[in-house]
């Protein structure tokens, strides 16, 4: 019979001395058909269950084995290097700002650039009209040739004198005030000379050109306006490559990030919000000379070439810092990994598809897998899915069949 249990002692009968047909003490007789009836409804009962003895490991184990399996997913346990990032957010900064005014009054003549587009360094981008500056430069140019041609006068007429100083002809006192006029009119060359360059120079700042490469913002001023000189935003110029990105970390990550600065630009990988698919990848350029004492955290500013211009000053993206790189780490995905009252888990698959629940230690958690330190040993089969219907020592169903066995 099927699942018969015989409780402990074997089966009794009543402590009754009857005999079939007589009379029993107490005053009443119990027929036959009546003990039969005893003995095969005990015999049933066993059948049943577990109410004749069975212990409560039987009874569990029993159920187990008639139980259906229970489908789940599972993903191998992985042996690889991982990098150890620290995620941020950050915001992207030009790499160089440039306000653009004027250097000199006058008319805006013309703009040479549309709002937004990307200029070089030299290009022109506004004309100041140049017409006064033209007229004070050739008047420079004049007053320097008129004193030039009295300086050569002054040169030829001191050096007769001297010859007629050491004659004797003329005094001393009348060749020093020929000398004194010829020294001042060589002074005066070179002060026209003076005037000269800076009336060109004058000239030149009326054609406005870029200092730098970069991307013009809006247009501040247009054709036709007058211009003072260095007092008005004519436009902004922003730099974008390459470009940075500033962010910040706990002051907790400081010591490992000078170690590793230290040896090696540490890397750092920056994603667009909602587009993880865009990665810029750069290196830790700048660590702040300070700690913020009210938020406990460093200033970093990662440097990326940015060849494609999709970073933006002022946009916000996520950051990544590679703190170190782990060779040989044992990593699961984040799936896999639960917690409850026994600590962190997984439910490991053995080679007989039962589960089992293994408590595990976490190194390190990051984005898409956990790097475990303890529990897990790599080729090992862990659940990623399922795990909602599953308890220690229960049969599984894989889904996702490896033509490698489960488990090792």
């Amino acid at each position: 019979m099927t699942g018969f249990c015989i409780p402990k002692g074997g089966l009794r009968r009543a402590d009754w001395n009857f005999q079939r047909g007589a009379s029993l003490k107490p005053s009443f007789v119990i027929p036959d058909f009546i003990t039969v009836l005893l003995v095969i409804g005990g015999f049933s009962l066993s059948g049943a269950g577990s109410l004749w003895g069975c212990s409560r490991a039987e009874r569990s184990a029993r159920a187990t084995d008639t139980a259906p399996a229970v489908p789940v997913v599972v993903a191998p346990v992985e042996s690889k290097t991982v990098a150890v990032e620290y995620p941020s957010v950050g915001t992207v900064e030009a790499y160089a700002t440039v306000v653009v005014r004027s250097m000199v009054a006058g008319e805006l003549q013309a703009v040479h650039f549309r709002e937004g587009d990307y200029v070089r360094q030299g290009d022109l981008l506004f004309t100041i009209d140049p017409e006064p500056y033209r007229t004070a430069l050739a008047q420079a140019e004049a007053k320097l040739n008129q004193d030039r041609v009295l300086a050569q006068n002054a040169e030829r007429e001191e050096a007769r004198y001297a010859d007629l100083l050491r004659q004797g002809i003329v005094t001393q006192e009348q060749y020093d005030r020929i000398r004194s006029n010829a020294e001042a009119l060589r002074a005066a060359v070179q002060a026209d000379e003076a005037a000269v360059a800076n009336a060109r120079l004058q000239l030149e700042y009326c054609f406005i050109r870029s200092p730098i490469t970069g991307r013009a913002g809006a247009l501040l001023v247009h054709a036709g306006n007058l211009i003072k000189a260095n007092e008005r935003d004519l436009v902004v110029i922003h730099q974008v490559e390459p470009i940075y990105v500033t962010f910040t970390v706990p002051q907790q990550y400081l010591p490992d990030i000078q170690v590793q600065s230290g040896r090696n630009p540490m890397p750092v990988v920056v994603t667009l919000p909602g587009h993880p698919e865009e990665r810029f990848e750069g290196r830790l350029a700048f660590i702040d000379n300070a700690v913020d004492p009210t938020t406990g955290t460093i200033r970093l500013k990662a440097r990326l070439e940015n060849s494609t211009r999709g970073l933006w000053p002022g946009q916000l993206v996520n950051v990544a810092l590679t703190l170190r790189v782990l060779r040989d780490a044992v990593v699961v995905p984040a799936q896999a990994v639960q917690a409850g009252q026994v600590g962190t888990y997984v439910y490991v698959v053995r080679s007989d598809r039962t589960a089992e629940l293994r408590s595990i230690d976490v190194a390190h958690r990051l984005e898409q897998e956990v790097v475990v330190a303890r529990g897990l040993r790599p080729g090992e089969q862990v659940v990623i899915d399922g795990q909602v219907r599953l308890t220690d020592g229960v049969k599984v169903q894989v889904q996702n069949l490896d033509p490698e066995p489960v488990g090792r």
